[in-house]
């Protein structure tokens, strides 16, 4: 509840903010400054409509209103970093603003055309999904006659926000690969199963064409969206679930899942890797990519994480790459290789600047 109540004086006050800057660059008896106060009042019920309103409003209702409300959290902050930015400069007095940014249309033109180009072509980014390659050599005996091929992919949030139009184009996008296997790396639901069982996306997995099948973590968000549901969920989705497990692929390599780090008596790495075969190539799923010592220590060949984002929207990314060693992309520590991805899909408005949505394609070999 105290979280709540931060988050809701943080989200109230920058929204005052920025419509308070709003209301002095327009000038004074327009129409538009009572539109205004309608419009931030819109959108702030929006955003903790889309938030709150889960499982008591209808899916489409719900939905406008977490993709309208997320949007404008981001479309906000960036109003918020660039009024600041003017503020921080009247405050300088080496420039004198106060002639611009009260009852100017120029000003408020500019002001609303500048975040309009950066939030378009963070859209754009957004919808481009860059493919990474990665060759991992282990240092294994095995009988491959060729690499494994993998696509790792992470933080679907499938949900209010993305839907089953753009998860079957990521399945295209997978099924052009041709991979030995799919592992996606925690987080494929968002934080309600209620849109995806009614657009049955279970259908949607069901076409990934996987030589071993289609594996996955748990991610904080799959306990959001409730962990037996979404466990049932991908049951009928044909994706198995490696909770605190660890399988044998084809009596060739390791594949180990992690529980989310959110759940305090998971088990070690050591307890689930102890008992393996460890002249067989051992794969990691964790969401969470913290302590990656702990591959390195337990002779994790492959670690694939997501949760970062890197961010998902500058400066924000610059805050992600301060908290996790790794915020985004690969690692080597000792003979362990880890790679962190920002993520297939995003949380909320669908915007990516300075970062980018991706689906890591791996080739693993032996020596």
């Amino acid at each position: 509840m105290s979280f709540f109540l931060l988050m809701l004086i943080i989200t109230l006050s920058a929204n005052f903010y920025v419509f308070y800057r709003l209301w002095h660059i327009v000038p004074a008896g327009s129409i538009v400054r009572p539109l205004l106060v309608v419009f931030g009042i819109v959108m702030v019920c929006t955003f903790f409509t889309g938030m709150l309103g889960r499982g008591f409003l209808p899916v489409p209702v719900t939905s406008l209103a977490y993709k309208t409300g997320t949007s404008w959290f981001f479309i906000c902050l960036y109003f918020l970093m660039l009024f600041l930015l003017i503020d921080l400069l009247r405050l300088t007095h080496l420039v004198q603003l106060d002639k611009f940014i009260f009852g100017n249309w120029v000003t408020f033109g500019a002001v609303t055309g500048i975040i309009a180009i950066v939030m378009i072509g963070g859209y754009f980014n957004y919808r481009h999904k860059e493919r990474v390659e990665l060759a991992v050599t282990v240092n294994k005996n095995t009988d491959w006659k060729k690499p494994l091929k993998i696509v790792a992919l992470s933080d679907l949030h499938l949900g209010f926000t993305i839907g089953k139009k753009e998860l079957e184009q990521w399945i295209e996008l997978v099924n052009k690969e041709n991979p030995d296997i799919v592992l996606l790396a925690g987080d494929v639901i968002d934080n309600n199963l209620e849109p995806l069982i009614e657009q049955d996306m279970t259908a949607s997995f069901r076409k990934i064409n996987s030589k071993y099948g289609v594996y996955t973590a748990l991610g904080n968000h799959e306990y959001i969206a409730g962990v037996s549901e979404s466990l049932v969920f991908f049951r009928q989705a044909g994706i198995t679930v490696l909770k605190d497990s660890a399988v044998l692929v084809n009596d060739e390599f390791y594949l180990v899942g992690r529980e989310d780090k959110r759940i305090q008596n998971r088990k070690t790495l050591e307890e689930l890797t102890g008992s393996l075969d460890h002249s067989k190539p051992i794969i990691l799923l964790d969401h969470q990519p913290f302590h990656l010592e702990e591959a390195e220590k337990n002779k994790i060949d492959l670690q694939i994480s997501g949760h970062t984002h890197r961010g998902q929207v500058l400066p924000i990314s610059w805050i992600t790459d301060h908290i996790y060693e790794q915020s985004h992309g690969y690692l080597k520590k000792g003979n362990s290789h880890i790679y962190v991805s920002s993520g297939m899909g995003i949380w909320g408005g669908k915007f990516r600047i300075g970062t980018q949505s991706e689906y890591v394609v791996i080739y693993l070999s032996s020596e």
